[in-house]
């Protein structure tokens, strides 16, 4: 159930930044930020009050899960520091040319229960958590980069994300396009309390495994267009490349993970 409403918030907060509902506003107003982030990266993250819906369909790494088909809701506000993406915030608090510092807080709705596999029995519960943490973004001409630092501040896992994203919107006229490439490490304390098994652990499917810090990769691609019903549609794949010290845990059958994304969203 955890990582169900992982995938439900965390595919409704994508999903959200990237609506769109002006496409056929005042281009003259977007002068000032062509020169800036990009027209076509305005587009896709424009400032409002949003909500709409959508599907998802997931693969799961650890043992006993296979894919899953998702509802997606969205629900969202931006403006020009704050952004409130579902549970994810996020606040601009220093500005130096194109480069912004930001506050971030964001759940972590990884981990899993007793029942939710045979291979977690006898396992304790893994908890959702609460991450929070800096981040630094440049965006210039449709590119956005980005940095962040996040730590388990309710002390599940004990541990924290370094996270480096880079990303490029293309327009094709009313078709906008981002390929995106993010590289995630994870320290020992989170990758053990996730994927690391306990002496008290382990069953018949398992054994004693320390989880160490890992380095994972992924790839995605997002299409987009304000064409459809006069809302925001958007379909986005990602792939993620796990690093050894996930995918050596016995709790795990995968080195990858795949997931799918379709959502419509309007502005109120």
């Amino acid at each position: 159930m955890n990582k169900v409403l992982a995938i439900i918030l965390t595919a409704g907060c994508l999903s959200i930044t990237s609506i769109d509902s002006a496409l056929a506003s005042d281009t003259d107003s977007l002068n000032h930020e062509q020169e800036g982030r990009g027209e076509a990266r305005e587009r896709i993250e424009p400032k409002g009050f949003l909500y709409g819906f959508g599907l998802g369909l997931n693969q799961e790494i650890y043992q006993g899960y296979d894919y899953r088909i998702i509802p997606l809701p969205i629900l969202g506000y931006r403006s020009e520091n704050l952004s409130i993406l579902g549970p994810f915030v996020s606040y601009d608090i220093v500005q130096l040319g194109d480069v912004e510092f930001t506050v971030q807080a964001a759940p972590r709705f990884q981990g899993f229960e007793e029942d939710d596999s045979e291979v977690f029995k006898n396992m304790d519960e893994r908890k959702f958590s609460m991450d929070a943490g800096l981040g630094i973004k440049y965006e210039k001409q449709n590119w956005k980069i980005s940095l962040s630092g996040m730590f388990d501040v309710l002390n599940r896992s004990n541990g924290y994300q370094l996270k480096a994203d880079l990303g490029r919107v293309f327009r094709y006229g009313p078709v906008f396009v981002e390929p995106s490439l993010s590289i995630s490490y994870l320290d020992s304390d989170h990758v053990d309390y996730y994927y690391g098994v306990k002496s008290h652990e382990t069953n018949e499917l398992t054994y004693v495994y320390k989880g160490e810090s890992a380095l994972n990769g992924t790839i995605g691609l997002s299409v987009a267009t304000p064409i459809f019903f006069s809302g925001f549609t958007m379909f986005a794949v990602d792939y993620t490349r796990y690093d050894s010290t996930v995918t050596n845990s016995p709790l795990v059958d995968q080195n990858h993970n795949i997931s799918v994304r379709l959502m419509f969203s309007k502005f109120f």
